[in-house]
C-alpha cells in the first residue's frame, strides 16, 4: 500500500512538473510570435515567369516557373493550392502547396509542385473557391470553368466547361451551400462589358431561378453561401439561394459612386470603391456603415481568417479593423507613400499575425507583424513581384 501511494505521488508530481513546464514554456516560446507553421506566400512575377513560394516562419523561397509572367493569383479556400489566372494567355494553373488541412492538424503531402489540371477558357478572369472546388469565370464567352481538387493530379485533366447561354461579358459567379450558382448575364441594356443582371443556376448550366432585377452595370461579389452580394451601379444587388433578388441602396452622399469591390468574412460582408472607401453591408437591415471613410485607400483586403479588415493608404499607413466589431486595432505608416499614377503599385495581403506588402521596385515582400508593426522584414523573391495570396492553414499543429 505504501509502495504504491509512493508512486502514485511520484508519478503526481511527476505529472504536475510536466505541466507546468509545458505552461511556461508556452508562455516564452520564441516560435510564438512567428508566422504559423503552414502558412505560405504565393507570389508572381510581372516580367518573368518565376513564381516566389515563401515560407515567411523560416524565410525560406521556393521559386518554380509559371508559364506565362503577370498571373493573377488566388488560394483556394482549402489552403493545399494556390491558383494562377493568366487572362490574356487563356490559361489557369494551379499550384500544391502540399498542406493538407485536417482540422486539428495539418499532413504535408509531398513537396510543393505544379498540379496536372489547367483549363483553357477564354479570358479567364474572374476566381472564386467553395470547399474544394475551383470556379473559373471566362469573360470571352459568359461560360464557367469549374474543377474538383481531388482531379487537380490526374494527368491531362481539364476543368469542366458549364455553358449558361451567357454572352460574353465581364462577369462574375459565386456557390451557394445548396449547389446552386449565381452568375451574371448581360441582356445588353447598358453599354461596356458589365453585365445588368444575376440568375442562379444549375451545376448543369440550367436556369432555376431567374433573375428579377436589372441594374446599370455590375462588377464585384461575395458571398458567405446563403447570401450573394453583387456590386452595382444602383445599389448592392443581394441574391438570396432561393433566387429572391433586391438592392440596398448607397450611402446618400455617394451620388455616382459604387461599390465595385464586394468583400466577405466569416459572415460580415464589406463594399470597397477607391471613390469613398470601405464600408460594412448589414444585409438583414439594409445598412451600410464606414469602416474607413476615404479616398486615399490603395488596398483593402479582408485577412486570411476572415476577422479582419486591413486597408493600405497611398500615404503608406495601414490599418487594422475588426470586422465584428467595426473597430480600429492598430495602425502605422509601414511604407513610404506611393503617387496614386503609379503603374504597379504595392499590393497587399495577410494572415491574423502578418501583412505583406510588395515591393514592386526591389524585388522583396516586406512582412509585417500585425501586433507589433515595428516588428518587419524584408524577403527577397523576384525582381518584379506583380500579384501575391496566402495559402496554406493558420496551425502549427502536426500529425
Amino acid at each position: 500500500m505504501n509502495k504504491r501511494f509512493y508512486f502514485s505521488v511520484l508519478a503526481g508530481v511527476c505529472l504536475a512538473v510536466l505541466v507546468s513546464a509545458c505552461k511556461q514554456n508556452d508562455n516564452v516560446d520564441p516560435q510564438d510570435a512567428l508566422e504559423f507553421k503552414h502558412i505560405r506566400v504565393l507570389v508572381t512575377d510581372e516580367k518573368t515567369t518565376d513564381v516566389s513560394l515563401i515560407n515567411p516562419r523560416t524565410g525560406e523561397v521556393l521559386v518554380q516557373q509559371a508559364r506565362f509572367p503577370m498571373a493573377a493569383t488566388y488560394a483556394m479556400q482549402s489552403g493545399r493550392y494556390g491558383i494562377l489566372v493568366h487572362r490574356a494567355d487563356n490559361l489557369v494553373q494551379a499550384f500544391d502547396t502540399g498542406l493538407e488541412n485536417h482540422g486539428d492538424h495539418v499532413d504535408v503531402k509531398g513537396t510543393p509542385k505544379w498540379a496536372a489540371i489547367t483549363s483553357d477558357g477564354k479570358l479567364p478572369t474572374h476566381f472564386k473557391s467553395k470547399g474544394n472546388e475551383l470556379i473559373i469565370f471566362n469573360d470571352g464567352d459568359g461560360t464557367l470553368d469549374i474543377a474538383q481538387e481531388t482531379d487537380f493530379h490526374n494527368v491531362g485533366a481539364k476543368m469542366t466547361r458549364i455553358s449558361a447561354g451567357n454572352a460574353a461579358h465581364h462577369g462574375a459567379m459565386t456557390k451557394f451551400d445548396n449547389g446552386l450558382y449565381a452568375i451574371t448575364e448581360k441582356d445588353g441594356s447598358v453599354a461596356g462589358t458589365l453585365p445588368e443582371r444575376v440568375k442562379v443556376i444549375d451545376a448543369g448550366g440550367k436556369q432555376v431561378y431567374a433573375s428579377t432585377v436589372q441594374t446599370k452595370g455590375i462588377h464585384g461579389n461575395a458571398s458567405d453561401g446563403k447570401v450573394a452580394l453583387f456590386g452595382s451601379s444602383g445599389g448592392i444587388l443581394v441574391v438570396d439561394a432561393n433566387g429572391r433578388q433586391r438592392l440596398i441602396a448607397h450611402p446618400a452622399d455617394f451620388g455616382t459612386a459604387w461599390f465595385g469591390t464586394i468583400l466577405e468574412g466569416n459572415g460580415v460582408f464589406v463594399g470597397y470603391t477607391a471613390a469613398m472607401g470601405a464600408y460594412l453591408i448589414d444585409v438583414a437591415n439594409s445598412k451600410v456603415t464606414p469602416v474607413v471613410a476615404s479616398k486615399d485607400i490603395m488596398q483593402c483586403k479582408v485577412d486570411y481568417s476572415g476577422n479582419q479588415l486591413v486597408v493600405l493608404l497611398h500615404s503608406g499607413e495601414v490599418q487594422v479593423y475588426d470586422l465584428k466589431t467595426n473597430k480600429l486595432l492598430r495602425s502605422a505608416v509601414v511604407i513610404a507613400a506611393t503617387d496614386k499614377a503609379e503603374t504597379q503599385k504595392p499590393q497587399l495581403e495577410a494572415t491574423s499575425k502578418y501583412l505583406y506588402i510588395t515591393q514592386p521596385k526591389t524585388g522583396q515582400i516586406l512582412q509585417i507583424e500585425t501586433a507589433n508593426m515595428a516588428n518587419k522584414k524584408t524577403i527577397k523573391v523576384s525582381a518584379t513581384p506583380y500579384r501575391l495570396s496566402v495559402v496554406g492553414v493558420e496551425s502549427n499543429a502536426d500529425h
